[in-house]
């Protein structure tokens, strides 16, 4: 199985060390030469969702990356990379709109509103998760399976891939 890390911005050395640890086989995404390559699984990390859909077009990686996301290829949004996969973004821009939710940015505040809290995820256990000028869904359809909240907010969800 080959993993891809979009590395245009943003937190993709933290998923490739990881991915490392696990021994799984990825790539990173810089320029559109690199979709070419084969690969089973997307990440898209967090970072500056502005600058990550910008970068996207400016690259001409939208479309594609866009494409093989609708035709089922599994990918894991964290931060900014949920708000680049969510239908609605409150206040922003709408970039893939394949996970039929609506986001909130920056729901928790700027910088100085960071936290860090350890939440039961529904399939995995408790882990520790850090909000750094963080969103959460404010709205899911049915289509949506809720993970994980945090003080009644959604932080984690899942739509089919």
């Amino acid at each position: 199985m080959r993993i891809v890390i979009l590395a245009l911005q943003g937190a993709f050395a933290e998923h490739q060390m990881m991915l490392e640890q696990l021994g799984a086989e990825s790539f990173e995404i810089r320029q559109k030469s690199d979709l070419a390559q084969p690969m089973d699984r997307l990440i898209l990390p967090g970072g500056e969702s502005t600058v990550i859909h910008k970068l996207l077009h400016e690259l001409d990686c939208f479309r594609t990356l866009q494409a093989q996301i609708v035709d089922g290829l599994p990918v894991f949004g964290t931060c900014a990379g949920l708000i680049l996969l969510v239908k609605q973004v409150e206040g922003g821009e709408n970039t893939f709109a394949t996970m039929d939710c609506t986001a909130r940015r920056n729901a928790y505040g700027r910088q100085l509103g960071s936290f860090s809290v350890t939440v039961e995820m529904e399939g995995v256990g408790r882990i520790p998760m850090v909000f750094i000028r963080a969103l959460y869904i404010v709205a899911a359809s049915d289509k949506v399976q809720v993970l994980a909240k945090v003080d009644g907010k959604i932080v984690a969800a899942r739509q089919g891939n």
